[in-house]
C-alpha cells in the first residue's frame, strides 16, 4: 500500500531534476502520473529528445502508470489540456505539483525584455494557468455535492524570499508563486483543496551554477539529491497533509523549514504624521530587530 494509492497526479517540468524525482517518487507511492515536460533547453529554446518519456517508461517499469504531456503550461489553452489529459486518461485529477521553469540571469541593467517576460511567464503564469484549470475542475465537483481532496504544490524559491542579484526575472517570479500561494490557500480550502509551496535546495540544471558545494556528502548523504525535496512534495500530496495549506517550506537534504510570511522586525506608533528628521531620529528603534541594509540572501 502506498501513500497515494488510488491518486491521479500531474507533475510540470517532470522530465528532469526534481520534476522527475517528484514523478516518480508519487508513481512509487501509487499515484498514476502524467508526466508534463516540453522538452526545451534550460533558457526555454529548442527541443530535446523528448524527456517525459524515460521517466513514464520508469513509472510503468515500477508498477505504476503514466502518460507523457509536452503542453507548455505558460500557455492557457496548454494548461487547459494538460489538466484534462489526466482526467481523460484516468478519470480523475488529485494532484497537481508545478515544476516548470526556465532561466535567463542577467543583472537588471543588462536583462532584455524578452528575458523578463520569459521567465515570468513560464514561473508565474505557468503556475496560475495550470491552478486555474485544475481549481475549475475541483470547484465543480465539489459544488455538485462530491467530496473533493484536491493538493497544489508550487515551486517557489530562496531567491523569491530573499532576493538574489542577478535573478531579478526569476526572484520576482518566485516571490511571486509564493504569494499566489497563499492567495489560492484561501480562495479553495472551502473546496476541500490545500495549496502549499517549496523551497528547494537540490542538484538540478538550474541550480549546478548556484550552489559550489553540491558534491559534498555529510557521512555518505547526499544533502543535493532531488529525492530528498520529493518526499516533502509525496506528504504534502498526501491524505496526512489535509490540515496543511498556504504554506512555503525551505527544504535541503533531510533539513525543512516551515516559513513565515512577512512581518515586522520593529515599529513606530503615534497619533500624528512624522517628520523627516523625526524619523531619522527614530531609525534605530524602527529597526530594532534587523538592520537597515538589504537582508541576506538566505538565513542557513
Amino acid at each position: 500500500m502506498g501513500a497515494l494509492d488510488g491518486k491521479v497526479a500531474i507533475v510540470t517540468g517532470a522530465g528532469r531534476g526534481i520534476g522527475r524525482s517528484e514523478a516518480l517518487l508519487l508513481a512509487s507511492e501509487g499515484a498514476k502520473v502524467i508526466v508534463n515536460d516540453v522538452g526545451a533547453s534550460l533558457q526555454g529554446m529548442g527541443d530535446d529528445k523528448h524527456p517525459a518519456e524515460e521517466v513514464v517508461e520508469l513509472i510503468k517499469a515500477g508498477g505504476s502508470d503514466g502518460a507523457v504531456n509536452a503542453s507548455d503550461v505558460s500557455s492557457w489553452q496548454g494548461a487547459h489540456d494538460l489538466i484534462h489529459q489526466a482526467i481523460d486518461t484516468f478519470g480523475q485529477l488529485d494532484i497537481l505539483v508545478n515544476n516548470a521553469g526556465i532561466l535567463r540571469d542577467k543583472m537588471c541593467f543588462n536583462m532584455e525584455e524578452s528575458d523578463w517576460d520569459d521567465v515570468i511567464r513560464v514561473h508565474l503564469k505557468g503556475h496560475f494557468a495550470t491552478s486555474h484549470h485544475a481549481a475549475v475542475y475541483w470547484r465543480g465537483r465539489a459544488k455538485a455535492g462530491e467530496d473533493v481532496s484536491g493538493r497544489i504544490v508550487n515551486t517557489s524559491s530562496e531567491a523569491g524570499l530573499f532576493g538574489n542579484a542577478g535573478q531579478a526575472n526569476y526572484s520576482a517570479a518566485k516571490a511571486g508563486i509564493a504569494s499566489l500561494t497563499w492567495v489560492l490557500a484561501r480562495e479553495l480550502g472551502r473546496y476541500g483543496i490545500t495549496v502549499n509551496s517549496i523551497s528547494p535546495r537540490a542538484r538540478t540544471r538550474m541550480t549546478e551554477g548556484l550552489f559550489s558545494e553540491m558534491d559534498k556528502s555529510d557521512a555518505g548523504f547526499d544533502k543535493f539529491d532531488p529525492n530528498n525535496v520529493a518526499q516533502l512534495v509525496a506528504f504534502l500530496a498526501s491524505d496526512e497533509a489535509a490540515d496543511v495549506s498556504g504554506q512555503n517550506f525551505v527544504v535541503f537534504g533531510g533539513d525543512i523549514w516551515a516559513m513565515g510570511g512577512f512581518h515586522p522586525v520593529g515599529e513606530l506608533h503615534r497619533d500624528s504624521a512624522w517628520s523627516i528628521t523625526e524619523l531619522a531620529e527614530a531609525k534605530s528603534e524602527l529597526f530594532k530587530d534587523a538592520s537597515p541594509g538589504i537582508p541576506p540572501f538566505s538565513f542557513f
